[in-house]
């Protein structure tokens, strides 16, 4: 999978120094370098990549009136390199999916960089899933909601899905491992994230929570609770087929009757 990408920075060297960095990575493509936010539109509208590096304080047009002059296509993934860190929470705000100090760090791009990859493995996979349904919507009418209901390896490869999560609570920015989330309790469109010695509150709806997360470890118990599988230590039955799961913090969460499937896999 190549990753067709643009550069975008109204200084020089920032440019050629990501070059070489991203010259490391095989699967990156730099189809166009731009010097300021309108040739970088142009440039978006015309190649079509699949990822923008975009520096935020540029003359004129700067990075967010970019994503704000790309409205009406289809936008790519952008992100944000810069020498400011107070343009952060803004950035998440946009949808970016990292965003990278400037002198860009190797180990931090080759994090971004995993990152890129998962979302556009998951864009792709959804994309070519509707395509076969549209295929088999002609030809074989009854075999459509079959499409995705397998149970294969690639169904559930981990690495479609996150690993870390950026959450802004309190009016910073959070880079949460998924490995230490234990739970995650709905409430409404907000998500509280427990990672045993942490709560952190996510606005996101829980439907849309569950994508990101690789479902072989993180599963619904509870309309309105999920649980990551590692961190159970512990199942003790309770009354009306009901029980509770320890979690590795000593926190318990109730797993209703509809989910007692769940606790199936920890009994062999």
């Amino acid at each position: 999978m190549t990753i067709r990408t643009i550069l975008v920075d109204d200084e020089p060297l920032a440019i050629q120094g990501l070059q070489l960095r991203l010259d490391k990575h095989e699967d990156v493509e730099i189809v166009e370098t731009c010097s300021n936010g309108r040739e970088a539109i142009r440039a978006i509208k015309t190649h079509k990549p699949d990822l923008v590096f975009l520096d935020i304080q540029m003359p004129g047009f700067d990075g967010f009136s970019v994503i704000q002059g790309l409205m009406e296509v289809e936008p790519p993934l952008f992100v944000f390199v810069t020498a400011y860190s107070d343009h952060a929470i803004r950035a998440f705000e946009a949808q970016a999916v990292d965003y990278l100090m400037k002198p860009v760090e190797e180990d931090r791009l080759a994090d971004t960089l995993d990152r890129v990859r998962n979302r556009l493995a998951e864009k792709r996979g959804a994309e070519e899933a509707g395509k076969l349904k549209e295929v088999l919507a002609e030809v074989a009418p009854d075999a459509v909601d079959q499409v995705g209901s397998g149970t294969g390896d690639d169904t559930h490869n981990s690495n479609r899905y996150e690993k870390l999560i950026n959450i802004k609570d309190r009016g910073q920015i959070f880079r949460v491992d998924v490995d230490s989330i234990e739970k995650i309790d709905a409430a409404g469109d907000y998500m509280c994230i427990y990672t045993g010695d942490n709560t952190l509150i996510l606005r996101e709806t829980m439907k849309d929570l569950e994508k990101r997360l690789d479902p072989r470890r993180f599963q619904r118990v509870h309309r309105s609770c999920i649980v990551n599988l590692d961190q159970v230590r512990q199942v003790k039955p309770h009354t009306n087929g009901e029980c509770f799961l320890v979690l590795e913090s000593g926190s318990q969460v109730k797993v209703s009757r509809s989910y007692r499937d769940v606790v199936a896999r920890f009994v062999h």
